[in-house]
């Protein structure tokens, strides 16, 4: 998509968008538009259930002049229009002109009394919102007819100071190529992307200055990574350890570890999950998907931080080889673990990755993405993600940052109490514990135990948010990249140097 910011022209024309404030006030242009067209506009909102509402659309057709058609935007009360609030007025724009069918579309944005953004702010943030919601996996779709794709090929925004606007936007940019590279590896069918695929795609990072390293099963087999390896077993397919190095910080700075669980596919293992809704396992990687991402995102705009990435990539399969219910593992850090449910892989294969990354680059902190447990959302539905973790700042920190985009984070609790669910008979510890009780709680203690004293460490449980049944205004139906942002905002507002 081609995206412009022009200023106002002598006369619009074409397909045109406009502000309406709260109460149907009409915003400079939209009222320059209703005296030019005989009070047009006034009469529309007159004669329906438009308000001005954030979000509300109403649309003017054949009023005056070259404009074909007019589309008014609620964008509601100034005070609540934020950064958030503008992406999900370009979120509107996008899907009101590809459901109209339309290849080009014109919005203005006008001042709004109250909004703590700028116009060159609020345009750059609201054609953010217009590419993030014009994305469609339709790669293996051979016979959509042309109105069933998207048709937006051109955006163009108008107002007072389009080169500020065109900077603010340049900055923006880069989340676009991350979340689509994120959006696009989670789409993915299983025997497109699997493990080996998944390292190779994310070795195209190197062009951007990313440093990417390839751990193949021998390499992991040296380490002592038995829980790791143990979960890909049963498929015919390697397992890969995936690191990626961005070392643009102060030199000497303890980076900040990212982890991300890759399972490209999860049948269950022996312990099988049940057929209906299997085919949704290809997203068992979001974690490592999110990860990928957000390290695109962090090199894409050349971030001043130390930043390393440790991505788990297996597949869970059930064959003569693949791991039983009962067997024993041990990990890297030397702790055995008793398996009693081959379907709770995820633990096993960051515990491993957790301990790599501690061992290997000391970091001052490290977060962790993981489409771990079914209980989370139980916990949470898909409004929010879990978040488990051992210090207090850290977790004020990766709240506050998902705040600021719309990826909401909620706290869950950790405790001895629930760490001894866990405790083995014959064993340091077993995979799950305490029946379905406390699911998301018990896996979250379970890899806190491979987090190094002093690791300041959280886990954040993505298992309801990776994935969209519906969608939202800035996200179409299908994987959300939820995480990407978060975590490049986390190293924006806390890790820079």
């Amino acid at each position: 998509m081609k995206v412009e910011f022009l200023a106002f022209p002598k006369a619009f024309a074409g397909n045109v968008a406009v502000f309406v404030g709260a109460e149907k006030q009409l915003l400079a242009t939209a009222e320059a538009v209703d005296a030019a067209a005989d009070g047009a506009v006034t009469r529309a909102l007159e004669a329906g259930r438009f308000t001005g509402a954030k979000g509300q659309t109403q649309t003017v057709l054949g009023h005056s002049g070259d404009v074909a058609r007019l589309l008014l935007i609620g964008v509601g009360k100034g005070q609540d229009l934020d950064a958030r609030a503008a992406e999900e007025l370009g979120g509107v724009v996008a899907a009101e002109a590809n459901a109209a069918g339309h290849t080009a579309v014109t919005v203005v944005v006008d001042p709004v009394k109250g909004s703590r953004l700028s116009p060159a702010e609020m345009a750059a943030h609201l054609a953010l919102g217009v590419r993030l919601r014009s994305y469609r996996f339709d790669k293996y779709k051979t016979k959509d007819k042309p109105e069933q794709k998207l048709s937006l090929q051109r955006l163009t925004v108008v107002l007072a100071a389009p080169a500020d606007a065109r900077k603010a936007y340049g900055q923006l940019e880069p989340v676009v190529d991350a979340v689509f590279l994120t959006r696009d590896l989670v789409s993915e069918p299983p025997n497109v992307l699997f493990p080996v695929e998944f390292a190779r795609r994310a070795k195209e990072l190197t062009k951007l200055g990313v440093k990417v390293e390839i751990l193949g099963e021998a390499e992991m087999k040296k380490l002592g990574m038995e829980t790791l390896l143990a979960v890909g077993h049963g498929s015919g397919r390697d397992s890969q350890l995936l690191v990626m190095k961005w070392m643009n910080g102060p030199k000497g700075q303890a980076p900040v570890a990212l982890i991300g669980k890759g399972v490209c596919f999860d049948t269950g293992g022996i312990s099988l999950k049940p057929a209906a809704g299997m085919e949704d396992m290809k997203w068992d990687m979001g974690g490592a998907g999110a990860v990928t991402g957000a390290m695109r995102l962090i090199a894409g705009r050349k971030a001043k931080a130390n930043v390393v990435a440790v991505c788990a990539l297996v597949e869970n399969m059930p064959d003569g080889n693949a791991q039983r219910p009962g067997d024993v593992v041990k990990s890297m850090s030397g702790q055995t673990v008793e398996v009693i449910n081959t379907d709770a892989e995820g633990r096993l294969i960051l515990c491993d990755a957790m301990w790599y990354a501690q061992e290997k680059f000391k970091p001052q902190a490290m977060v962790e993405l993981s489409t771990l447990t079914g209980a989370i959302i139980v916990a949470l539905g898909h409004e929010r993600a879990g978040l488990f973790c051992n210090d207090t700042e850290l977790s004020n920190r990766l709240r506050a940052a998902g705040a600021g985009i719309g990826e909401k984070l909620w706290r869950m609790p950790l405790g001895p109490k629930y760490d001894k669910l866990i405790d083995s008979e014959i064993a340091d510890m077993k995979n799950v514990g305490g029946g379905r009780d406390g699911g998301s709680i018990t896996a979250a203690q379970f890899l806190q135990r491979f987090v190094q004293d002093g690791v300041a460490w959280a886990h954040i449980d993505i298992a309801g948010v990776a994935w969209s049944g519906k969608g939202d205004t800035i996200t179409p139906k299908g994987a959300t990249a939820f995480g990407v942002r978060l975590l490049d905002r986390l190293i924006a507002e806390n890790y820079e140097g």
